[in-house]
C-alpha cells in the first residue's frame, strides 16, 4: 500500500489543571441537577475526569467521589494506590486507600446518611449494594440519565484530538480503495483497514465492519468469510481511538460498475446525510437531525429500511450522548461532536450507509471526515 505517511504529531497531554477543571464542572453540574454528588467507577468517565485507568479490571472497589464544595476523593485499593498517585489528575485529588480485609465502603466519603447520587452506568452491582448497606438512606441514578451531557461539549484540545482521529480515518479510507476487493474474504479487507488505522496513528482499533453484498443489509455485520464478488455493494464502517479520542466513519463502495438502482439508493442516502448535516446548528434539537435525514429517505420510498438512529456522540468512547434520535429534545451546543450516518438496508440484497463525525460550531456544523461521499468503484 502506498500513500500518506503514518507520522502524526502527538498533542500535548492534558494537565492536572485540565482534570481539576473537569471535576469542578462535574461538581457544578451535579449541584444543578439536585444531586448530593457523583460516584464514578473505572471506565470512560473516570479517565475523562482524572486520567486514571486502573491496570486491571478487578472486583476491588475503585471509586471517584465528587461532592459539590468539597475536594474530590479517589478511593482505591492499597495495592493500586501507587499507580493512582501517578495519574495525571492526581494532584487535584485526595487519595483514600483501603486494604484487603477492610470494608472498602467505609472509605467512601458519603455526605451524611442520605442524598441522591449519580453513579456510573458500569458500576458493579456488588458495589452499589455495598454502598446502600453502608448508607441505607441514599439513592442512586445512572449518570447517563442524571447528567447525560457530562462529556458532550468538547474543548479545543479535545476537538483537536477528534479532528486528528477523523483525518487518520479518512487517510485509511483513501488507501483501502486501492486494494483488491474481488476474490478476497471480508476478513482480509477488515485486516487491511485495521492495519491502515494503526499506520495512520490509531493506538486502538475498535471495529472494522466490512459488509459485502447481502451482508451489507446488516448494519452491524461483523466481517466474515464471505468472498467479495464482482457486482457487490460493500459497506465499510471503521474506527478506534487516537490520542484517547475516537474516530468512526462509513463509506459504501461498489466492486465494478453499479446498477442504476444501486446508484439511486446510494444517492438517496448521500442526500439524506447532506440534509442532516445542514440541519446541525446551535439550538436545534437532536431529533431535528434525525428528522432531516429520515424525511429524505421516507420520501424516496425507503422509510421502513432506515432502521437505526441517525447519530451518536463521540469522544473518549465511540458511542456516548448526545443521540440523534426521535424524542431527544436536547438542544445542540457548540463543541458537541456526533456522527451523522443514515442508511438504507435491503435484506438479502445490499445496504448503503454514509457516516461523518461533525462538531457543532457557532453557526452550523464542521465535518471531521472529508473524504468523497459519492459511490466509489473498487476492483
Amino acid at each position: 500500500m502506498t500513500g500518506m505517511s503514518a507520522q502524526s504529531t502527538a498533542p500535548a497531554p492534558f494537565t492536572a489543571d485540565d482534570y481539576q477543571g473537569r471535576m469542578a464542572r462535574a461538581a457544578s453540574a451535579a449541584a444543578a441537577a439536585g444531586l448530593a454528588g457523583l460516584l464514578v467507577a473505572p471506565g470512560p468517565d473516570l479517565v475523562w475526569l482524572t486520567g486514571y485507568r486502573p491496570t486491571a479490571d478487578t472486583e476491588r472497589l475503585t471509586l471517584l467521589v465528587i461532592v459539590p464544595d468539597q475536594d474530590p476523593v479517589l478511593v482505591v485499593p492499597t495495592l493500586e494506590a501507587g499507580d493512582a498517585a501517578h495519574a495525571p489528575g492526581a494532584p487535584a485529588l485526595t487519595l483514600r486507600d483501603w486494604r484487603d480485609g477492610q470494608d472498602p465502603y467505609a472509605a467512601v466519603p458519603l455526605t451524611g446518611t442520605d442524598g441522591r447520587y449519580g453513579i456510573s452506568d458500569n458500576a458493579w452491582a456488588m458495589h452499589l449494594l455495598g454502598l446502600q448497606r453502608r448508607a441505607p438512606a441514599t439513592s442512586y441514578a445512572a449518570l447517563s440519565e442524571a447528567l447525560p451531557m457530562l462529556r458532550a461539549v468538547k474543548d479545543d484540545a479535545e476537538l483537536g484530538r477528534l479532528t486528528a482521529a477523523g483525518a487518520a480515518a479518512d487517510a485509511a479510507y483513501q488507501e483501502i480503495k486501492q486494494v483488491a476487493f474481488e476474490g478476497r474474504r471480508e476478513t482480509d479487507i477488515a485486516g487491511d483497514l485495521a492495519r491502515l488505522l494503526r499506520r495512520f496513528g490509531h493506538a486502538q482499533v475498535d471495529f472494522t465492519v466490512v459488509g459485502s453484498g447481502p451482508n451489507g443489509a446488516d448494519p452491524h455485520h461483523e466481517a466474515g468469510e464471505r468472498i467479495v464478488q464482482q457486482g457487490d455493494m460493500v459497506v465499510l464502517d471503521f474506527g478506534g481511538l487516537m490520542h484517547g479520542y475516537g474516530s468512526d466513519t462509513t463509506r459504501t463502495v461498489h466492486v465494478g460498475e453499479p446498477s442504476d438502482e444501486e446508484r439511486r439508493v446510494h444517492e438517496v442516502v448521500r442526500e439524506a446525510q447532506q440534509r442532516a448535516v445542514e440541519a446541525v446548528r446551535p439550538g436545534a434539537a437532536c431529533q431535528d437531525i434525525d428528522r432531516a435525514a429520515r424525511e429524505v429517505i421516507t420520501q424516496a420510498g425507503y422509510g421502513d429500511r432506515f432502521i437505526h438512529r441517525t447519530g451518536h456522540g463521540i469522544g473518549v468512547t465511540t458511542h456516548e450522548p448526545p443521540y440523534m434520535i426521535e424524542g431527544e429534545r436536547q438542544p445542540l451546543v457548540p463543541g458537541m461532536c456526533f456522527s451523522v450516518e443514515p442508511g438504507i438496508y435491503l435484506p438479502g440484497r445490499f445496504g448503503v450507509r454514509i457516516e461523518d463525525i461533525v462538531t457543532v460550531t457557532e453557526d452550523g456544523a464542521r465535518r471531521l471526515n472529508n473524504t468523497p461521499r459519492e459511490l466509489a468503484v473498487v476492483h
